[in-house]
């Protein structure tokens, strides 16, 4: 029964995980597959783009907080049904059901994001000074390049450091390293075209064109 109701949790999480918010606004807002322009990516910054600032803010706040209210609720709710020894490593394993939900969803045939939203929410929701460490990093490295794609993989690769220098479990620094190497292979596409000039700047100050 105890295994019944942990798979339970690592199920819901990556149903919850699996909602495609891009899609649905693109659908809803543009009567669109926003798979089919830009960058052909269901998360924020694609949605930034093909739909403006607001819907891109919109299912960027939306992605976040399906990673936070996977491990900071819906984990809490099954380790409530049925407590373990190592609540953080359930914990972990429940964010990763939720990134793998919106990378891999299963609403559209296994074909998602690339989880850098849904990863922030999961970390802010797991270590919020580890988070915030991050994000500064992201914010610094967008801000000197336009580029979300770099600043995205820049960031990951700081979160795993991070956790070393501030002595978190081993569960939780283990968790951030695949967290890192997944987010750089979501962008392997980027990189090549960060490496041959053709990656798109991003600005958060000019209006839509």
């Amino acid at each position: 029964m105890t295994n019944l109701v942990h798979f339970l949790g690592l199920f819901s999480a990556y149903l919850i995980g699996s909602i495609p918010t891009a899609y649905i606004f693109g659908r809803m807002i543009k009567g669109i597959d926003i798979r089919q322009f830009g960058s052909g990516n269901i998360g924020a910054t694609n949605t930034f783009r093909i739909m403006g600032k607001a819907p891109g803010l919109v299912v960027l706040a939306i992605d976040i907080l399906k990673g936070f209210i996977c491990v900071s609720y819906i984990a809490n709710l099954f380790l409530y049904i049925s407590p373990v020894a190592r609540p953080e490593l359930y914990k972990v394993l429940v964010g990763l059901a939720t990134i793998a939900g919106h990378n891999w969803t299963v609403f559209l045939k296994f074909k998602g994001g690339k989880g850098v939203a849904t990863s922030s929410g999961v970390v802010i929701g797991l270590i919020p000074k580890i988070f915030w460490l991050g994000f500064s990093v992201w914010l610094i490295v967008f801000v000197l390049t336009g580029f979300v794609s770099l600043a995205s993989i820049i960031a990951s690769v700081s979160v795993p450091i991070f956790a070393l220098i501030f002595g978190e479990p081993t569960e939780i620094v283990v968790f951030m390293s695949l967290l890192c190497l997944a987010i750089v292979y979501k962008h392997r596409s980027n990189i090549q075209r960060l490496k041959s000039g053709e990656e798109k700047r991003v600005s958060l100050f000019k209006a839509k064109p």
